[in-house]
C-alpha cells in the first residue's frame, strides 16, 4: 500500500495511452503496409485522443502527490504543456499521412516514432529529478534525430539528422555535466527540491558553472540564439510534418523544462539567469525576424520565425510574475494553432507542386482559395494582427513584461514584430496580390484540386481546424486567458517563486 502511494502510477495515465498506441502500431506494423496504412491513423488518433482526454481529468487535481518517488509531478503546468506536445501530435499525424504514404516509407514505423517523441516530450514536461529529465529528454531527441532523416532517399533529409545529432548530442553532453556538478552540490540527491535547498546555501563558482550548462541545454532545445544554428537546416532538410512538430511540440517540452530548473532550482540565482535569458530573448527576436527577411524557403522562413517566436515566449518567463508565467502557457497554445495551420498549407502545396519557394506561391488564389485563405490567416495571426489568436497572445505577453518593467524586451518586442509583419504579409502579397499573368510557372501548371486521395481529407480537417481557432480563438479568448491562470495557480512551484518574490537573489 505504501509503495503504491508513493508510486502513484495514476499520474502517467496519459502516457500509458500513448505507450498502448505506440506498441500497438507496431505490432500491426508487422501485418504489413497494407494493413498499417489502414489501422494505424485510427490506433494514434485513439491513443493519443484518450492521452487529452485523461490530461484534461486530472486538470486542477484537489491533492498533488510526487509520482514514482519524487521524480513526476502531474502539476496544472505539466498538464497544460504536456496538452500542447499531444495536440502537436495529434496535428502533426493529421498532416502526416499523405505525405508519407507518397515518400514510400513504412507508415507504422513512422507513427511508433513520432509518438516515442511524443512520450519523451510529455515525461519532460513533468519530471521532477535529474535522472528522468536526461532520460525524457534523450526519449525526445533521439526520436527527433531519426524523424529527421526517415526520408532515407533524400540526401537533405539524412544531412539534416547528421546536423541535429551531432549538435543535440553535444548538447546532452553539456547538460549531464552541468546535472553532475549540481548531484555534487546535493552530495548525492537526484530530486528538483534537494537541489534547489542545496543551491539555496551554495553559491560557489561551481553553481554558477551548472547554471550555464543547463541554460545552454534549455536554450538549444527552445532554439534561442546563439544555440540556434541546427534549426534552419534540421527545418528545411527534415520531412515538412516532422518539422511542424518539431516547432511546437519540442519547443513546448523546453520550455516545460525551463520553468521546472530555472525557476524551481536557481530560485536564489533569480537575478543571474534572468539576465541571461534577456540576452537570449533580444537576441533570438532580432535575428530571427531580421535573417528571416532574407529567406526563398517558406520552412527556412518559418524556422527563423519560430526562433523570433522563442524570444517572445522567454518574455513570460524573464517577467517571474502570475502575467508572465500565464501569458507564457497561452501563447504557447496559441502558437500550437496558428504556426501548425501554417505547415498544413505549406504540406499541401509541396504535395500538390513539389516546390517550398516562396515564389512558387505567386498567383495562387486563382488556383487554390482554400491554401491561400488558410495561410493567410496564419501568418497573420503569427504577426500578431488583429483580431487574430496569437495578437492576443502577444498583447498578453508584452502587458505582462510592460508591468514588470521589462522594457527593454518590451520595446525590441514590439520593434520585431513590426518586422516580422512585413515578411509574414510579403508572402500573403505574393499570393493574393499578382495578375493572372505574373502566377509562377508551378501555379499555372497547378493540378486539379482532389480530395478524395488516401490522407487528403486527414489534412484538410487539420487544415480547417487549426485557420477555424486561429481566427475565431482570439475573439473567444477569455476561456484561454482562464485556462492559462489556472495553469499557473495549479503549479506548486510556480506559486512558491511567486510568493517569495525574488528575496532571496543573491546580487
Amino acid at each position: 500500500m505504501g509503495l503504491n502511494l508513493q508510486l502513484n502510477a495514476g499520474a502517467i495515465a496519459p502516457e500509458v495511452a500513448v505507450l498502448l498506441a505506440l506498441v500497438a502500431c507496431l505490432l500491426v506494423d508487422l501485418a504489413g503496409e497494407r494493413a498499417a496504412s489502414r489501422w494505424v491513423p485510427p490506433l494514434c488518433y485513439a491513443g493519443l485522443s484518450s492521452a487529452l482526454v485523461l490530461l484534461a481529468l486530472q486538470w486542477n487535481a484537489p491533492v498533488l502527490e510526487p509520482s514514482f518517488l519524487g521524480s513526476f509531478l502531474a502539476d496544472n503546468l505539466a498538464i497544460a504543456f504536456r496538452g500542447v506536445v499531444a495536440a502537436s501530435t495529434l496535428i502533426s499525424l493529421l498532416l502526416s499521412w499523405r505525405y508519407v504514404e507518397r515518400s514510400g516509407t513504412p507508415v507504422g514505423e513512422y507513427a511508433a516514432i513520432l509518438l516515442a517523441a511524443t512520450l519523451g516530450g510529455m515525461f519532460l514536461c513533468g519530471a521532477t529529478d535529474l535522472v528522468s529529465i536526461f532520460i525524457s529528454l534523450e526519449t525526445l531527441s533521439v526520436s527527433s534525430y531519426l524523424l529527421s532523416g526517415y526520408m532515407k532517399r533524400d540526401a537533405r533529409s539524412s544531412e539534416a539528422a547528421l546536423k541535429y545529432l551531432l549538435v543535440g548530442s553535444a548538447a546532452a553532453a553539456v547538460f549531464l555535466y552541468g546535472a553532475s556538478l549540481l548531484y555534487g552540490l546535493t552530495g548525492g540527491a537526484t530530486g528538483l527540491d534537494a537541489v534547489a535547498l542545496a543551491l539555496k546555501t551554495s553559491a560557489s563558482p561551481v553553481t554558477a558553472l551548472a547554471l550555464v550548462f543547463v541554460l545552454a541545454t534549455v536554450a538549444f532545445k527552445i532554439a534561442a540564439v546563439p544555440f540556434h544554428q541546427w534549426t534552419p537546416d534540421v527545418y528545411e532538410g527534415s520531412p515538412t510534418p516532422v518539422v511542424a512538430f518539431l516547432s511546437v511540440g519540442s519547443k513546448a517540452a523546453g520550455f516545460a523544462l525551463a520553468v521546472r530548473i530555472l525557476v524551481g532550482c536557481f530560485e536564489s540565482f533569480d537575478a543571474q539567469w534572468k539576465l541571461l535569458f534577456t540576452v537570449l530573448a533580444v537576441l533570438s527576436m532580432v535575428l530571427g525576424n531580421v535573417v528571416a527577411l532574407a529567406q526563398t524557403s517558406m520552412k527556412r522562413m518559418l524556422a527563423y520565425s519560430s526562433i523570433g517566436q522563442a524570444g517572445f515566449v522567454m518574455i513570460g518567463l524573464v517577467c517571474g510574475t502570475e502575467d508572465g508565467y500565464a501569458a507564457m502557457v497561452l501563447y504557447m497554445a496559441a502558437y500550437l494553432f496558428m504556426n501548425l495551420g501554417a505547415f498544413a498549407c505549406i504540406i499541401l502545396f509541396s504535395l500538390r507542386t513539389g516546390s517550398d519557394r516562396i515564389a512558387d506561391y505567386a498567383g495562387l488564389y486563382q488556383k487554390d482559395p482554400l491554401i491561400t485563405l488558410g495561410l493567410s490567416l496564419c501568418l497573420l495571426s503569427l504577426g500578431g494582427i488583429p483580431p487574430m489568436l496569437g495578437f492576443f497572445g502577444k498583447i498578453y505577453l508584452f502587458f505582462a513584461g510592460w508591468a514588470d518593467h521589462q522594457y527593454l524586451l518590451v520595446v525590441v518586442g514590439l520593434i520585431t514584430s513590426v518586422v516580422s509583419i512585413y515578411y509574414y504579409i510579403s508572402v500573403i502579397k505574393m499570393m493574393v496580390v499578382k495578375e493572372p499573368q505574373e502566377a509562377s510557372d508551378v501555379v499555372k501548371a497547378y493540378p486539379a484540386i482532389n480530395w478524395s486521395v488516401t490522407g487528403l481529407p486527414a489534412l484538410r480537417a487539420a487544415l480547417i481546424g487549426c485557420v477555424i481557432v486561429t481566427a475565431v480563438g482570439g475573439i473567444l479568448s477569455s476561456p484561454l486567458f482562464t485556462w492559462a491562470g489556472d495553469a499557473v495557480a495549479g503549479t506548486p512551484i510556480l506559486q512558491q517563486a511567486l510568493a517569495s518574490g525574488g528575496s532571496l537573489s543573491i546580487g
